[in-house]
């Protein structure tokens, strides 16, 4: 003998049907996204590895002033659980990528879990078009 098939009455059929797909698929809420993160692009280089899990770059601002001289605004980010210690430059180049010898000093910050700071480059060579912010962590 075969075993009877089991029969649903069909609207109990379409709601178990159906309450499978109500919830539709999980919402996916990264914290970081490529739209908004610029790290490790020609702009703006994490140097090591302690840098790479702690530090966005949430936003990079350039622009030329009055007297034709690259100014930049960079946001970042602590991504991070734990303060961290980071040190930040800028190196210039022209327009065609060489290196005008327009370089800043390292700059210390010190960041808050969570905690976002500007940092603020002005090229004082004229030729400068381009620019590279170096991060590293804090020694």
């Amino acid at each position: 003998m075969l075993p009877h098939p089991i029969k649903f009455p069909v609207p109990l059929l379409l709601v178990l049907l159906l309450a499978g797909c109500q919830g539709g698929p999980a919402g996916f809420f990264a914290e970081e996204t490529a739209k908004y993160s610029l790290e490790n692009t020609e702009k703006f280089q994490l140097l090591d590895r302690p840098a790479q899990l702690a530090v966005a770059c949430t936003g990079l601002q350039e622009r030329l002033d009055a007297n034709g001289r690259l100014e930049l605004v960079a946001n970042l980010r602590n991504r991070g659980p734990q303060e961290i210690r980071m040190q930040v430059r800028c190196v210039f180049q022209d327009a065609a990528g060489l290196a005008t010898g327009d370089e800043t000093p390292w700059l210390a910050l010190h960041l808050d879990p969570g905690a976002t700071e500007a940092v603020h480059y002005f090229a004082t060579d004229s030729r400068a078009r381009k620019f590279t912010i170096l991060v590293r962590s804090g020694k």
